[in-house]
């Protein structure tokens, strides 16, 4: 889903347990607050909380944001749109588009078998 293109321009993801916000908002390339707000928005995403609530976020953490991040500003996605493709819902809605089109082209080539055998 994180496009080679995209991954070039930010930095690698160091060996770390744990990151804070500030660490994630410069490897994402996003602002903390947009961070937070994310939180909101995307379920998956839930950094661990300690101390007078302070966020740390794991790698895996740092990995869908930047999967949301390429969602949203690089695909054009919108935030609904992204929380679809990362749940997969969107996928059951391709499958059933792709079955409907692979049944409309075969009716047509039986059609045209039909024809050319009569």
């Amino acid at each position: 889903m994180l496009e080679a293109s995209n991954n070039n321009e930010l930095p690698v993801i160091p060996g770390k347990r744990y990151f804070t916000i500030g660490e994630v908002s410069e490897l994402c390339g996003v602002k903390s607050h947009v961070l937070r707000y994310w939180e909101q928005e995307f379920s998956q995403l839930k950094p661990v909380k300690r101390r007078g609530n302070r966020r740390y976020y794991q790698r895996h953490d740092v990995i869908l944001i930047r999967q949301i991040r390429s969602l949203l500003y690089d695909q054009g996605y919108t935030i609904g749109g992204a929380r679809l493709k990362l749940t997969g819902e969107d996928a059951s809605v391709d499958s059933n588009q792709s079955q409907q089109i692979i049944r409309q082209m075969r009716t047509e080539l039986e059609d045209l078998l039909g024809i050319l055998k009569g």
